[in-house]
Protein backbone atom coordinates (compact mmCIF):
# COMPACT_ATOMS: atom_id res chain seq x y z
CA UNK A 1 0.00 0.00 0.00
CA UNK A 2 2.51 2.38 0.83
CA UNK A 3 4.60 2.09 -2.81
CA UNK A 4 1.26 3.50 -4.29
CA UNK A 5 0.78 6.24 -2.07
CA UNK A 6 5.17 7.23 -2.69
CA UNK A 7 4.02 6.49 -6.35
CA UNK A 8 0.84 8.72 -6.23
CA UNK A 9 3.06 11.43 -4.14
CA UNK A 10 5.76 11.36 -6.65
CA UNK A 11 3.09 12.02 -9.47
CA UNK A 12 1.46 14.89 -7.27
CA UNK A 13 5.03 16.57 -7.07
CA UNK A 14 5.48 16.17 -10.68
CA UNK A 15 2.29 17.86 -11.50
CA UNK A 16 2.53 20.27 -8.39
CA UNK A 17 5.56 21.32 -10.42
CA UNK A 18 4.14 21.68 -13.64
CA UNK A 19 1.63 24.37 -12.29
CA UNK A 20 3.52 25.97 -10.60
CA UNK A 21 6.11 26.65 -13.34
CA UNK A 22 3.57 26.47 -16.12
CA UNK A 23 0.82 28.91 -14.58
CA UNK A 24 2.45 30.20 -11.84
CA UNK A 25 5.66 31.63 -13.29
CA UNK A 26 5.02 31.51 -16.76
CA UNK A 27 1.40 32.40 -17.87
CA UNK A 28 0.37 34.56 -14.78
CA UNK A 29 3.35 35.79 -13.92
CA UNK A 30 2.13 35.59 -10.12
CA UNK A 31 5.71 36.54 -8.48
CA UNK A 32 5.38 39.90 -10.24
CA UNK A 33 1.68 40.79 -9.81
CA UNK A 34 0.75 43.06 -6.81
CA UNK A 35 -2.34 41.44 -6.50
CA UNK A 36 -1.42 38.12 -5.88
CA UNK A 37 0.83 38.12 -2.72
CA UNK A 38 -2.24 36.54 -0.07
CA UNK A 39 -2.04 33.86 -2.83
CA UNK A 40 2.00 33.66 -3.42
CA UNK A 41 1.95 33.15 1.03
CA UNK A 42 -0.51 30.06 0.65
CA UNK A 43 2.08 28.78 -2.11
CA UNK A 44 4.72 29.11 -0.04
CA UNK A 45 2.62 27.58 2.92
CA UNK A 46 1.80 24.53 0.65
CA UNK A 47 4.94 24.08 -0.71
CA UNK A 48 6.80 24.13 2.81
CA UNK A 49 3.59 21.31 3.97
CA UNK A 50 4.58 19.22 0.69
CA UNK A 51 8.32 19.19 1.62
CA UNK A 52 7.34 17.93 4.64
CA UNK A 53 4.96 15.45 3.44
CA UNK A 54 7.33 14.12 0.88
CA UNK A 55 10.44 13.98 2.78
CA UNK A 56 8.95 12.49 6.20
CA UNK A 57 7.21 9.49 4.22
CA UNK A 58 10.60 9.33 2.24
CA UNK A 59 12.60 8.19 5.18
CA UNK A 60 10.10 7.44 8.02
CA UNK A 61 7.05 5.33 9.30
CA UNK A 62 4.90 7.64 11.59
CA UNK A 63 4.13 5.66 14.95
CA UNK A 64 1.75 6.13 17.76
CA UNK A 65 1.50 9.94 18.16
CA UNK A 66 3.42 10.72 15.19
CA UNK A 67 1.02 9.27 12.68
CA UNK A 68 -1.21 12.02 13.90
CA UNK A 69 1.26 14.59 13.74
CA UNK A 70 1.54 13.29 10.47
CA UNK A 71 -1.94 13.20 9.37
CA UNK A 72 -2.43 17.00 10.79
CA UNK A 73 0.36 18.33 8.16
CA UNK A 74 -2.10 16.43 5.66
CA UNK A 75 -4.99 18.22 6.75
CA UNK A 76 -3.00 21.61 6.88
CA UNK A 77 -2.70 21.00 3.08
CA UNK A 78 -6.47 20.48 2.63
CA UNK A 79 -6.82 23.75 4.30
CA UNK A 80 -4.35 25.44 2.32
CA UNK A 81 -5.89 24.25 -0.83
CA UNK A 82 -9.36 25.27 -0.31
CA UNK A 83 -8.21 28.57 0.47
CA UNK A 84 -5.96 28.65 -2.52
CA UNK A 85 -8.33 27.80 -4.78
CA UNK A 86 -11.55 30.02 -2.94
CA UNK A 87 -8.72 33.12 -3.56
CA UNK A 88 -7.81 32.29 -6.63
CA UNK A 89 -11.38 32.67 -7.65
CA UNK A 90 -12.14 36.01 -6.40
CA UNK A 91 -8.82 37.39 -7.44
CA UNK A 92 -8.25 36.24 -10.89
CA UNK A 93 -9.17 33.91 -14.19
CA UNK A 94 -7.53 31.43 -14.13
CA UNK A 95 -6.40 29.56 -17.57
CA UNK A 96 -8.17 26.01 -19.22
CA UNK A 97 -5.05 24.49 -17.82
CA UNK A 98 -4.55 25.37 -14.55
CA UNK A 99 -8.25 24.48 -13.82
CA UNK A 100 -7.08 21.47 -15.49
CA UNK A 101 -4.06 20.42 -13.60
CA UNK A 102 -5.62 21.78 -10.13
CA UNK A 103 -8.63 18.99 -10.79
CA UNK A 104 -6.13 16.36 -11.37
CA UNK A 105 -4.57 17.43 -8.00
CA UNK A 106 -7.59 17.14 -5.84
CA UNK A 107 -8.66 14.04 -6.93
CA UNK A 108 -5.08 12.48 -6.51
CA UNK A 109 -4.74 14.29 -3.00
CA UNK A 110 -8.08 12.47 -2.03
CA UNK A 111 -6.41 9.26 -3.68
CA UNK A 112 -3.05 9.27 -1.72
CA UNK A 113 -5.07 10.50 1.57
CA UNK A 114 -7.05 7.50 1.07
CA UNK A 115 -4.76 5.08 1.01
CA UNK A 116 -2.87 6.58 3.63
CA UNK A 117 -5.29 6.77 6.35
CA UNK A 118 -5.66 2.89 7.02
CA UNK A 119 -1.69 2.92 6.97
CA UNK A 120 -1.42 6.17 9.86
CA UNK A 121 -4.51 4.14 11.80
CA UNK A 122 -2.11 1.22 11.80
CA UNK A 123 1.02 3.30 12.68
CA UNK A 124 -1.30 5.09 15.05
CA UNK A 125 -1.38 1.57 17.43
CA UNK A 126 2.70 1.51 17.31
CA UNK A 127 4.76 3.25 20.40
CA UNK A 128 5.33 6.75 19.26
CA UNK A 129 8.33 7.38 17.58
CA UNK A 130 9.84 7.77 13.88
CA UNK A 131 11.48 4.62 12.44
CA UNK A 132 13.75 4.92 9.47
CA UNK A 133 12.73 2.86 6.57
CA UNK A 134 13.79 3.41 2.73
CA UNK A 135 11.92 2.68 -0.38
CA UNK A 136 14.90 2.83 -3.33
CA UNK A 137 14.57 5.24 -6.00
CA UNK A 138 10.87 6.39 -4.39
CA UNK A 139 12.83 7.68 -1.63
CA UNK A 140 15.38 9.36 -3.76
CA UNK A 141 12.60 10.65 -5.97
CA UNK A 142 10.76 12.13 -3.04
CA UNK A 143 13.51 13.48 -1.51
CA UNK A 144 14.03 15.39 -4.64
CA UNK A 145 10.86 16.88 -4.65
CA UNK A 146 11.02 17.66 -1.10
CA UNK A 147 14.28 19.34 -1.40
CA UNK A 148 12.48 20.88 -4.48
CA UNK A 149 9.41 22.30 -2.55
CA UNK A 150 11.25 23.68 0.08
CA UNK A 151 13.46 25.73 -2.36
CA UNK A 152 10.11 27.08 -3.85
CA UNK A 153 8.46 27.66 -1.17
CA UNK A 154 11.81 29.61 0.47
CA UNK A 155 11.07 31.82 -3.50
CA UNK A 156 7.33 32.59 -2.75
CA UNK A 157 7.43 33.45 0.80
CA UNK A 158 10.42 36.05 -0.18
CA UNK A 159 8.01 36.76 -3.03
CA UNK A 160 5.12 37.87 -0.61
CA UNK A 161 7.24 39.54 1.31
CA UNK A 162 8.52 41.77 -2.18
CA UNK A 163 4.76 42.18 -3.10
CA UNK A 164 3.93 43.26 0.23
CA UNK A 165 7.07 45.83 0.97
CA UNK A 166 5.87 47.05 -3.10
CA UNK A 167 1.98 47.14 -1.63
CA UNK A 168 2.94 49.31 1.63
CA UNK A 169 4.95 51.52 -0.69
CA UNK A 170 2.41 52.06 -2.93
CA UNK A 171 -0.53 52.50 -0.28
CA UNK A 172 2.09 54.99 1.58
CA UNK A 173 2.77 56.95 -1.37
Amino acid sequence: MMTAVLCLLVFHGLIGGLDVILNHELIERLPERLGAKTEEALHGVREFIFAAIFGGLAWFEWHGAMALVLGLIIAAEYLVSFADTLLEERTRRLPLIERALHTILFINLGAYTALLVPQLIDWGRMPSGMQLIHHGMLTWLLSALSVLSFTWGLRDTLSYFVLRKKQNRIAGA
